[in-house]
């Protein structure tokens, strides 16, 4: 049996027929893209099954189920960062509209020291001073160098903002714990040792330049 694969639509019908111990053949929907005269599905499914009779479709690779599982979690995983890091840019964008020039000191500014002075900000500290002493030991910037660096006009809206996205970015990342535990657990099933996935990349300095373009 043949199913042409386009978008996601085909996977429902795939994985049924699948489960039903049909051997399903998905195929490139580019395959037939330039045969004229087909402008119906039915048309369509027809031309399928007579070049698969034919022995002219090659079947695009479809991993096992086991696997196939596993690539959906490491997904979203990888969605679950990209989407971790827009809501780090969206705090930059917040702190430099009030002047803080908080990722001009620090390296990272979602490393330690700045999330602890991000989080001091939304729980109402203001004094640059006394954010400034949130600094770590190996940072190189001095902590007067960021208390000049947390001089800034904090207006309401903007504080708003980014309360809002650090709030975003923790939920985020409890949901980043859900899919290390269960790739884990997946991994440890299909007989593989424990596998270091390792913390996910933080957003600090090395995303400045898209979010200056933004």
């Amino acid at each position: 049996m043949v199913l042409e694969s386009t978008g996601v639509y085909w996977i429902a019908v795939y994985e049924v027929l699948e489960q039903r111990g049909l051997k399903v053949w998905p195929v490139d929907a580019r395959q037939m893209k330039y045969v004229p005269g087909r402008k119906s599905d039915v048309q369509d499914c027809q031309w399928l099954q007579k070049l698969m009779s034919l022995g002219l479709l090659r079947a695009a690779f479809r991993p096992d189920a086991e696997v196939c599982v596993v690539r959906a979690v490491a997904r979203q995983r990888d969605v679950l960062i990209a989407d971790q890091a827009s809501w780090v840019l969206r705090m930059q964008k917040a702190l430099v509209q009030m002047n803080i020039q908080l990722a001009e000191v620090l390296t990272d500014v979602m490393g330690a020291t700045g999330q602890a002075i991000i989080r001091a900000i939304v729980a109402g500290e203001r004094d640059p001073q006394a954010l400034a002493r949130h600094r770590n030991g190996r940072v190189k910037a001095s902590q007067a160098d960021i208390a000049r660096a947390l001089t800034g006009n904090w207006r309401d809206e903007h504080l708003f903002v980014l309360r809002q996205a650090l709030a975003m970015y923790d939920d985020i990342a409890r949901h980043l714990v859900e899919c290390d535990a269960k790739l884990q657990a997946l991994m440890a099933k299909l007989g593989q040792a424990k596998v270091d996935i390792g913390p996910p990349p933080r957003a600090g300095s090395k995303l400045r330049a898209e979010f200056e373009a933004r």
